[in-house]
This record gives C-alpha cells, sequence and structure tokens, in this order.
C-alpha cells in the first residue's frame, strides 16, 4: 500500500474525530490509529524495495552500457586490425580507432553518470517522504498521549468535584439530623 495514501487516511481519522468541546483536543478511534502505523511500518520496506529495483534497474543499465562500449571498443580494434592491414594509412587508422575507443568510453560514463544521479535523485525523494510520514505517526502519537492524559486528569478534577460535594452534602445532613434530634428531645420544648 502506498505510504502517502496512509499518511492520508490517519490525517482522515483525526479530521473525523470527535472534538472535546471547549478544548483544542479530539478524541480518536485509538486501535484504527494504531492500525494505520502497522500498515505504515509495513509499507516503508516495499518503498525500500523499489529503491533496491532501482539500483538493479541501474546495475542493468550500467551492465548494458559496458556490453556496448566492449563491442564498440571491439569494433574498434577490428577496423584497426584491417587499417593496420593496410600500410599506408596505418596512422589514420590508429587515431580513428583512439577516437572511437574514447568515443564509447564517454559514452559508457554518461550512462553511467545518469543512472547513478537518477537512482541518488530516487533515494533522496525517499528519505523525504520516510521523514515526512515518520514525523506525521510521531506528532499523532503526541497527540494521542497528550490528549488521553488531559481526558485523564479532567476526569480525577470531576471526582474530586463531586466527592466534596457529596462530603457536603453529608455534612449537611448530619447538621440537619442533629438539630432534628435536639429540637425533639423530651422536656425541651421548641414553643417560644
Amino acid at each position: 500500500m502506498d505510504i502517502q495514501h496512509l499518511v492520508d487516511r490517519l490525517e482522515d481519522l483525526i479530521d473525523e474525530g470527535r472534538h472535546v468541546p471547549f478544548s483544542k483536543y479530539t478524541l480518536i478511534d485509538e486501535e484504527h490509529a494504531l492500525e494505520i502505523i502497522d500498515q505504515m511500518r509495513i509499507s516503508v520496506p516495499e518503498q525500500i524495495e523499489k529503491a533496491v529495483r532501482l539500483i538493479n534497474q541501474r546495475d542493468r543499465i550500467m551492465a548494458q552500457a559496458t556490453e556496448e562500449s566492449e563491442r564498440i571498443v571491439n569494433l574498434a580494434k577490428e577496423q584497426s586490425n584491417e587499417l593496420v592491414k593496410r600500410d599506408a594509412i596505418v596512422q589514420t587508422a590508429e587515431h580513428r580507432a583512439a577516437n572511437v575507443i574514447e568515443q564509447a568510453r564517454r559514452e559508457a560514463e554518461g550512462i553511467r553518470t545518469e543512472a547513478d544521479n537518477y537512482v541518488l535523485e530516487v533515494l533522496k525523494e525517499l528519505e523525504t517522504q520516510l521523514i515526512r510520514n515518520l514525523s506525521v505517526a510521531r506528532n499523532g502519537m503526541a497527540k494521542i498521549t497528550e490528549e488521553r492524559e488531559a481526558n485523564r486528569e479532567r476526569i480525577l478534577s470531576i471526582v474530586e468535584h463531586t466527592a466534596s460535594e457529596v462530603k457536603a452534602h453529608a455534612q449537611a445532613l448530619v447538621d440537619a439530623e442533629s438539630q432534628v434530634e435536639t429540637s425533639v428531645q423530651p422536656g425541651k420544648s421548641t414553643i417560644s
């Protein structure tokens, strides 16, 4: 699966999450987020395999260039040998053979350089994409952790507030019961 597609899915998951009222936090499905991150981990080796395929393709091109240069060199040697047989044009043949060999060497070097540059560009692009995706995943995990901590603190605050209200009500009931017992004691009149 394409790594960019997985990043888009993670972003959609965050966008579809429920926003916590009066805060900047969003609740998301943790299991779904972790599933997408796992798929990202699986997808990264696919990108590396793609880079390896490109390197193999470069090696194949270089091998073809080497074969072509060898063919041209052999052809030049054959031509050179034929020219040597002709005494009158020996110098011209040597010069021509040297030119053909040099041209073949330059062509092979040019093909090799182009292949290397292409592979370097692809690998740099892959590195940039992997760094960007790693950053997105780390930011998502940090946000989830931050939201989890904020929710825990908010729940603790609500529990503490509720406990103090319950205590206050219990104390009020005890006070009221105490007043009722005091006013109902035999021999004491509450009428003045």
